[in-house]
């Protein structure tokens, strides 16, 4: 496999896993995006982009996941809160789930590869 080939394959699995990692941080409490984006910094290979991030965002948006309220800022501009709702708690169960089952699978297959 080429580089580019494991640079793309790589940007897939980050793509699919974006949705899981702003979930699990809102999970924490409600936050505004800057400090999203933060907290995810504190895990090597889970930063995203700010663009990436709030695509995301608006997309649990809509469909339910999160809820956002306007509130005050320290500095500047007012801050968009966001919030996980019932929906969303349970959305990210069933994918910390699959998750987790997913991720002992491929280590059990990948302990049978010979280097």
């Amino acid at each position: 496999m080429s580089e580019l080939s494991v640079d793309s394959w790589i940007a897939q699995i980050r793509k699919g896993l974006v949705e899981l990692c702003v979930l699990a941080i809102l999970s924490r409490g409600e936050a505004y995006g800057y400090s999203i984006l933060k907290q995810l910094e504190e895990y090597p290979g889970l930063a995203f982009k700010e663009s990436t991030l709030y695509l995301v965002l608006g997309r649990l948006k809509k469909e339910g996941l999160v809820s956002v309220r306007t509130g005050p800022s320290e500095s500047g501009p007012p801050r968009r809160y966001f919030k996980l709702t019932a929906t969303g708690k349970r959305r990210l169960h069933d994918m910390r789930h699959y998750w987790e089952d997913t991720n002992k699978a491929i280590i059990r297959l990948l302990e049978q590869v010979e280097d």
